[in-house]
């Protein structure tokens, strides 16, 4: 029995470098013999695909949005960085303490982000 004819023309960009690379690993096959068996040989594996969402942890990722919304950090942050622009940002004990209470802050809810987005921390 014979091969259906191939009609339809697919088309994709790549870089100088790709496509070297695509020459390579197809030598001795045409580009187009080459991609077809990547793509539909049983053999090769497909590679994996990401999931449509990120992340891994709901219940941390909602424990990190409420530590955003109660703390008012980002607007601090914000009334601070503006302040130290401007030269009339006083360096008390007080201040210090607010800067590394937010800086610890910081940490933290990066810390319980990583986690829930199943990174390393």
């Amino acid at each position: 029995m014979a091969k259906p004819p191939c009609t339809v023309f697919v088309s994709v960009r790549l870089t100088f470098e790709e496509k070297a690379r695509l020459d390579q690993d197809a030598a001795g096959v045409t580009t187009s013999s080459y991609l077809r068996s990547r793509i539909f040989d049983s053999h090769n594996p497909s590679p994996r695909r990401r999931g449509k969402s990120p992340v891994k942890d709901h219940q941390l990722l909602a424990q990190l949005l409420g530590k955003l919304g109660e703390s008012r950090l980002s607007s601090n942050l914000n009334q601070l960085a503006r302040m130290a622009n401007s030269g009339s940002l006083p360096v008390t004990p007080d201040t210090e303490a607010a800067l590394i209470s937010a800086a610890f802050e910081v940490k933290d809810i990066r810390r319980i982000l990583l986690v829930a987005l199943n990174l390393e921390p």
